[in-house]
């Protein structure tokens, strides 16, 4: 009991810290080190208080699957140049007044959830949770997951996919001094296009310009 209590403290601390970290780092790409960070520390906080199935699926989807796309987007996007010159804008004066409004918003959700589990703790308690005692942690989810909560389910798979589609988009677009490939160009290119043959007369050598 002594060794599950150190080992929840201990992960506890490591997933506040990553999550800090996160917005704290200038690199946007030791960032997304520390999200992944983070997501290995809460699936171990899942796994050790009995959900283990949210647990595998926070190492599956969110550490192999979105934390690799947020590294690959960094990379590709050049996040850092492009933070700089949002930096120095004139128009990034108008972004901050409503990043604070929002930031409000989300602190005054957490007071109000924390201050109603503490004065009222069964407050979350659902009256289906013992209906489905009898029933396994992975089936009671999906049962409640797909049966009260499915419009909220394809509410965010829908917001999933127009963020998919946001950063295909910023991947495509036109930039300054960046080289975009072109598949067709290359495959179609012949052997007389990147070759010359030249006829050297012999005992001439040849001549190079300096």
């Amino acid at each position: 009991m002594i060794a599950h209590a150190i080992f929840f403290y201990v992960f506890s601390i490591i997933a506040i810290i990553s999550a800090i970290m996160v917005t704290v780092s200038k690199n946007t790409v030791h960032s997304v080190f520390f999200l992944i960070l983070d997501f290995i520390s809460i699936s171990c906080l899942f796994i050790m208080i009995g959900a283990e199935f949210l647990g595998m699926i926070m190492l599956i989807v969110y550490v192999g699957a979105v934390a690799v796309l947020f590294l690959f987007v960094v990379m590709m996007l050049n996040v850092a140049q492009q933070t700089n010159q949002w930096l120095l804008s004139e128009d990034s004066s108008g972004h901050i007044p409503v990043g604070l409004i929002i930031s409000a918003l989300i602190f005054f959700e957490l007071i109000i959830v924390i201050g109603g589990w503490k004065y009222k703790p069964d407050l979350f308690i659902s009256n289906k949770s013992d209906m489905l005692s009898d029933v396994s942690n992975t089936h009671s989810l999906g049962q409640i997951l797909y049966t009260d909560y499915i419009h909220v389910f394809q509410l965010s798979g829908m917001i999933l996919l127009i963020a998919m589609i946001g950063a295909i988009v910023l991947t495509f677009r036109k930039r300054e001094g960046v080289k975009i490939q072109s598949y067709v160009k290359q495959i179609s290119r012949e052997r007389s296009d990147g070759v010359e043959v030249l006829e050297v007369p012999s005992n001439k050598g040849v001549k190079i310009d300096d």
